[in-house]
């Protein structure tokens, strides 16, 4: 079965394992959880639970928000997200969800958003090659051709200049490092996806090997 939890990325540093080796290591603070909701196959068509991290301010809730949490006792949350197939009679609502859960040497996926970058060309966005710089070439930084005459539009997915990042992006099989159950920190081998401060949801991996 999954689990997960929802936690803030703080940085990056490194430490030593008992081999020697030096590990990079990203540090997500990840405070206990709420469980604000669980949905059931009778009701909702799958089975989840719906967890709340982070208080929201009272100025930017509105009604529904924070009947829904008094639902669990508490109260509304910034970064809510549901975890699917768990084992719904480990959790009851209003339940507080900790970095227990997870131990060293664990197998995780960690979701996030991604560092945006704004606009930006084929070469930045896609890594394309450049075209010559000088002998009177006219192709520099441009995406290039278009394709073929026949259709008499540009085919979806064509790699163009445009927004990049800022898109929820997954790393798979990412390995717990050290669980702080006082503090409430998981340091995790590697990068995760997002900036500084970010929210991330960490779950089991699920193409872990076994």
């Amino acid at each position: 079965m999954t689990k997960g939890i929802l936690g803030r990325k703080v940085g990056m540093t490194q430490l030593f394992s008992e081999e020697g080796e030096l590990l990079p290591v990203t540090v997500v603070q990840a405070d206990p959880n709420i469980v604000l909701q669980k949905r059931s196959e009778e009701n909702d068509g799958y089975e989840a639970i719906q967890l709340g991290v982070s208080d929201k301010k009272a100025s930017q809730t509105n009604e529904p928000e924070k009947g829904h949490a008094e639902k669990a006792n508490t109260t509304p949350k910034r970064f809510v997200r549901e975890i699917r197939d768990v084992n719904l009679e480990d959790y009851e609502v209003g339940q507080e969800v900790n970095v227990e859960i997870f131990e060293p040497g664990e197998k995780i996926d960690v979701t996030g958003t991604s560092k945006g970058k704004g606009f930006q060309g084929a070469i930045k966005r896609h890594n394309q090659g450049r075209g010559p710089e000088t002998h009177g070439s006219h192709f520099h930084r441009s995406p290039g051709g278009m394709g073929a005459m026949e259709p008499m539009r540009v085919f979806k997915g064509k790699k163009l200049p445009g927004q990049m990042g800022g898109s929820q992006v997954t790393i798979q099989n990412l390995e717990v490092v050290k669980v702080d159950t006082e503090r409430n920190i998981l340091l995790i081998k590697g990068n995760v996806p997002g900036a500084k401060k970010s929210f991330v949801e960490i779950t089991s991996a699920v193409k872990a090997s076994e």
